[in-house]
């Protein structure tokens, strides 16, 4: 089986398993907050808000990795969907960073969440900037195609 059969699963095993986790977080935080944090206690349902909205766009991000690595089983990851999916992996990313951001500011400050910030600030770097490698990888290919 090629690496790429094999991401597909994984991103569809990450999908699904990231619905389930998106909306079970209040479930999963509440007793959480009662046995070991009283600041999450205190805080659930903003919490819980804030991070549903992470995974909803954390499951948009896998989203369109799926869509994108369809075309590549298909061959065919030069094209303007792909460009398309990659700018919107990156306003996603920048979403996530702002929403933990938000959150380190008038909620709840932890390392782990200093460091989603910056993750996903950098993965929407890196997207913004694929996303103009692969704009330009399609136009190159359509002069190409155009000429032939």
């Amino acid at each position: 089986m090629n690496i790429s059969k094999v991401t597909k699963i994984l991103l569809d095993i990450m999908f699904y398993s990231g619905i389930l986790i998106t909306l079970g977080l209040t479930w999963i935080l509440k007793p959480y907050g009662e046995h070991f944090d009283p600041y999450v206690k205190k805080y659930l349902y903003s919490l819980v808000a804030i991070l549903t909205l992470c995974g909803i766009f954390g499951l948009l991000i896998v989203w369109e990795l799926r869509k994108i690595f369809k075309t590549v089983l298909n061959d065919q990851c030069f094209i303007l969907a792909n460009v398309t999916s990659l700018n919107r992996m990156a306003i996603y990313s920048f979403l996530i960073s702002f929403l933990m951001l938000l959150l380190n500011i008038f909620l709840y400050v932890t390392l782990a969440s200093l460091t989603m910030i910056l993750v996903f600030l950098i993965a929407g770097l890196f997207s913004r900037v694929l996303a103009q490698v692969f704009g330009r990888a399609v136009s190159y290919k359509e002069e190409t195609d155009f000429t032939i």
